[in-house]
């Protein structure tokens, strides 16, 4: 082996050198790319596959609500009276509510983070309203999650006053709807709201109670609300 390398050897040792580590980087990139591409395209296919799944179970979960609220919504007919091809009928009230209900515990339990999931526990506590079980409504009312729906929230805590109020939590219930007067919605309009709350106020503060009809007179004439007002402000006692 010699003992000297002449720069010419050298150069062409350092060129070399250049070139392999030159391949390397390139492959080294490569390779980083590659790995990169299959990152993304796995996040790709997981948030597609996720949307497509989530779609479905929206559109299941619509579905499912859609057949409890026909029971909710179907017609008490008497005994005798018969029923149309393909109409769900019941022949009392209580039965009505209970086969709703079952449905809507369905809906909520198999679908809970849909909209209509959340709609369907809502439904369910107004049948137990209904059927004057009035603890397991607002028990069921007051654990239900409006997903940041803020129709849905305005719906629940009117529900829970109308609950107060037919427990004789008439303060509670009062408190509630003057809130939502100030914070009205679309669902849970400021009239209907208003009226409500006038009519808890009649018994024991029926000065309030008139000026509320009156307000409601003032902001929504011409409606069915201000004809509700006006009839209801005519039979408070006249002092």
């Amino acid at each position: 082996m010699p003992e000297h390398i002449s720069r010419k050897e050298l150069k062409q040792d350092k060129i070399r050198e250049s070139f392999e580590h030159g391949a390397e980087a390139v492959i080294s990139h490569k390779r980083l790319t590659t790995i990169v591409l299959c990152v993304i395209a796995g996040a790709v296919i997981v948030a597609v596959g996720w949307r497509v799944y989530s779609e479905r179970r929206n559109v299941n979960a619509a579905a499912a609500f859609a057949e409890a609220s026909k029971i909710y919504n179907a017609r008490i007919r008497a005994a005798s009276e018969p029923a149309e091809t393909g109409e769900i009928t019941y022949l009392d009230v209580n039965t009505k509510l209970q086969a709703a209900l079952s449905k809507f515990n369905e809906v909520a339990d198999r679908y809970p983070r849909t909209y209509h999931g959340r709609q369907a526990r809502y439904y369910g506590a107004l049948c137990l309203e209904a059927m004057g079980r009035y603890n397991q409504a607002l028990e069921q009312l007051q654990k239900l999650n409006n997903g940041g729906d803020k129709e849905l929230a305005a719906q629940i805590q009117f529900q829970i006053a109308q609950v107060y109020a037919h427990t004789g939590k008439t303060n509670d219930a009062v408190k509630i709807l003057r809130a939502l007067a100030d914070q009205p919605s679309v669902l849970v309009p400021r009239s209907y709201v208003m009226l409500e709350l006038a009519g808890l106020l009649r018994a024991k503060n029926p000065k309030e109670a008139a000026v509320l009809y009156a307000q409601i007179k003032k902001e929504f004439p011409d409606s069915a609300i201000a004809e509700q007002a006006d009839r209801r402000l005519e039979e408070l006692p006249k002092t």
